[in-house]
C-alpha cells in the first residue's frame, strides 16, 4: 500500500499547530511571568529587526513546543515561558498556537523559564523511558531541552530568590554558565547579554531579567525609550531658554552703555 503524503512530505497522521492544544492544563503562574515576558520581548525587538530583516522569527510567551507525538498530544509538549526560534515564519495561515518541532525542524536558540518554586521541575533531567505495560514515563523538562529540542541556551529564572542559571549546549550536553565581570550571561549568537535589573515596571518593583547588548547597554523598552528621548526635548528646551535669557541680559546691559545691540555694523 502506497503511504499518501502531505505538501511538506510527511504523513497526514502528524497534526500540525491548528490541531494540537495550545495549553497543557496546568497553572502554575505567577503575578510576575506575564510582565517579564512583555520586558523581555519589547526590549529585544530592534536587535531582532536588525538580525531578520526579512521578518523571519518567532518568539514564544508559555506556547507549546511539540517534540514527539503522544496520546494526549500534550505529553509529548512542553511549554518555556519565553523562547526564541529564529529562520521561521512568525505565523503560519495567518496565526499560531504552538510550534510543532517535527514540521518546522528548527530548534529554538533560547529558552527561558521563570520558576515560582526552587526550579526543581526545571532542572528535571529524568530521560524518557518505558515501564513494563508499555507506556512510557514523561521525561523531565531539562532532559527534553537538552537530549531532544537540543536548545543551545537555556535559563532557569527564580523568581522568589532572584537565582538565575544559563546552561549552553556544548557537544550534545548543557554545560552551567559563569557570568561576565558585569554579572551577565553573554548569548553572543543573539548578539546580547542576560542578566538580572532592579527596577519598576507594571506597577511591580522586582528583579527583572532584562537584555544588554554586548558592550553593558541595557536594552531600554519602549516607554524607557520614550522616557529619555522626554528628557532630552525637556533640557534642550531648558537649553534654549537659558540662552534666550542671557541673550536678553546682555542687551540690556548694552542699552545701558549706550550700544543699540540691534543697530546693523
Amino acid at each position: 500500500m502506497t503511504e499518501i503524503l502531505t505538501a511538506t512530505g510527511l504523513p497526514p497522521a502528524f497534526p500540525d499547530h491548528t490541531q494540537l492544544p495550545d495549553e497543557d492544563g496546568t497553572f502554575v503562574k505567577n503575578f510576575q511571568e506575564h510582565p517579564q515576558s512583555i520586558i523581555l520581548t519589547d526590549s529585544i525587538g530592534d536587535i531582532l529587526r536588525r538580525l531578520h530583516p526579512d521578518g523571519q522569527y518567532c518568539i514564544g510567551q508559555d506556547s507549546g513546543i511539540y517534540w514527539r507525538e503522544t496520546e494526549p498530544p500534550e505529553k509529548g509538549a512542553e511549554a518555556p515561558d519565553w523562547f526564541y526560534v529564529p529562520n521561521v515564519p512568525p505565523k503560519i495561515d495567518g496565526f499560531r498556537r504552538s510550534y510543532v518541532l517535527w514540521r518546522e525542524h528548527m530548534a529554538p536558540l533560547i529558552a527561558l523559564e521563570f520558576a515560582s518554586g526552587n526550579g526543581e521541575e526545571e532542572r528535571d533531567n529524568t530521560p524518557l523511558s518505558m515501564v513494563a505495560d508499555g507506556s512510557t514515563i514523561k521525561p523531565g523538562k531539562f532532559w527534553v531541552y537538552e537530549k531532544i529540542i537540543r536548545i543551545p541556551y537555556y535559563g532557569i529564572y527564580e523568581v522568589q530568590s532572584g537565582k538565575l542559571e544559563v546552561y549552553h549546549l556544548v557537544d550534545f550536553s548543557y554545560q552551567k554558565q559563569e557570568p561576565n565581570e558585569r554579572g551577565h550571561y553573554p548569548i553572543p549568537l543573539l548578539e546580547v547579554e542576560l542578566g538580572l535589573w532592579r527596577g519598576y515596571y507594571q506597577n511591580q518593583e522586582e528583579l527583572w531579567l532584562r537584555w544588554w547588548d554586548l558592550e553593558g547597554n541595557l536594552l531600554l523598552i519602549g516607554s524607557e525609550q520614550v522616557e529619555i528621548e522626554r528628557a532630552r526635548v525637556e533640557q534642550a528646551e531648558r537649553k534654549a531658554e537659558q540662552a534666550e535669557r542671557k541673550a536678553a541680559q546682555l542687551a540690556e546691559r548694552l542699552r545701558s552703555l549706550g550700544i543699540d545691540p540691534d543697530a546693523e555694523d
